[in-house]
């Protein structure tokens, strides 16, 4: 219960649909606290037990950390994906262990089905809220106890839910938008954590390694970004590379973006059977680009991925995920890219 409008008209239906519901408010970082009155004060009109789980030291260690250091490193975070992956849901899982309840659940517009057997998250039928993307790596273990109350409805319902049963602050409650712990510029938060001296300008360069303009520094560029460089060639550019040792940006023409071949590290897949013996679409985006795709897995959790379609703008460090149809298969972490 994180004090917004989702997760509170699922602990709402839950308890429509007769579960006993035990709210918990993960405490993730200081800015987070102005939630927790909100999400108390739910618990306490819906009469439900609430547990604050104190998760500031791990949140710290798990994804503060990460986040700065893979910028730092030229690659691009996930933090998001990373949190519900290996932090939220398996927390979830082991408070529930402990307090001995079957189920967990959240305000996620996601679903899971079983097909053939097997169970898996597929999309929600919002296309704008679906969540799929943040879930990929997932256990069966988790999946067999989730409950989802939002992967059928739309936002628009889950709203007018809230607003039929009387809580009208829960139905108006903005969404969250971007990275929790950072909802403004990285880039500030980057040089709040890391010192405004350590990082320092450097050049643009293009493919033949010709300097071309400066930069404020590489942390401060992802690969496939185009706005914001402070550059006018007459032609769109793009971030192609970053040169972390050299301080260099590297700068292309959207044509010069596209690649076949992808690696991933940190790959998850429940049935790995369903992901290499047939032909997938792989996202590279929460919204973009789906793309017919191979995989093929080797050692050490990475796997090679053979686009069927050129895709540019493969970033280093952001998620990949596969489906087959609605059903999420699986992903990884992208590596890199040719």
């Amino acid at each position: 219960m994180s004090g917004g409008t989702d997760s509170s008209v699922a602990a709402m239906i839950l308890q429509e649909q007769g579960y006993e519901v035990v709210g918990v408010t993960f405490l993730f970082h200081d800015d987070g606290k102005e939630h927790l009155d909100d999400a108390r004060a739910l618990a306490e009109r819906l009469k439900i037990r609430h547990i604050v789980y104190d998760a500031r030291e791990l949140f710290r260690e798990k994804i503060l950390s990460y986040f700065v250091d893979e910028y730092m490193a030229g690659r691009t975070p996930v933090p998001c994906v990373l949190c519900n992956n290996y932090l939220k849901w398996p927390l979830l899982a082991q408070i529930a262990d402990q307090e001995g309840i079957r189920h967990i659940a959240t305000g996620h517009y996601v679903r899971t089905v079983r097909d053939n057997g097997r169970i898996h998250i597929t999309t929600g039928i919002d296309p704008d809220k679906d969540q799929s993307f943040f879930l990929w790596g997932l256990p069966v273990s988790i999946l067999e106890r989730m409950l989802l109350p939002l992967g059928e409805m739309t936002k628009t319902q889950v709203r007018e839910y809230a607003a039929e049963r009387g809580f009208k602050k829960v139905s108006v409650k903005k969404d969250s938008l971007g990275v929790c712990f950072c909802p403004g510029d990285y880039r500030d938060y980057l040089r709040k954590q890391i010192g405004i001296d350590a990082i320092s300008p450097g050049h643009y360069v293009n493919e033949s390694g010709k300097i071309i303009g400066k930069h404020e520094g590489y942390p401060f560029y992802t690969v496939g970004q185009r706005r914001g460089l402070g550059m006018n060639l007459q032609k769109a550019v793009f971030v192609k590379e970053i040169d972390v040792t050299g301080n260099r940006v590297v700068l292309a023409h959207l044509e010069e973006m596209y690649k076949t071949i992808m690696y991933l590290e940190d790959v998850h897949v429940n049935y790995p059977d369903e992901v290499s013996d047939r032909t997938v679409i792989c996202k590279i985006r929460y919204r973009k680009q789906h793309t017919p795709a191979r995989v093929e897995f080797l050692p050490d959790r990475k796997a090679k991925v053979t686009f069927l379609e050129p895709v540019n703008s493969v970033a280093p460090g952001q998620a990949a995920a596969f489906y087959f149809g609605d059903l999420i298969l699986g992903g990884g972490i992208i590596s890199h890219a040719e």
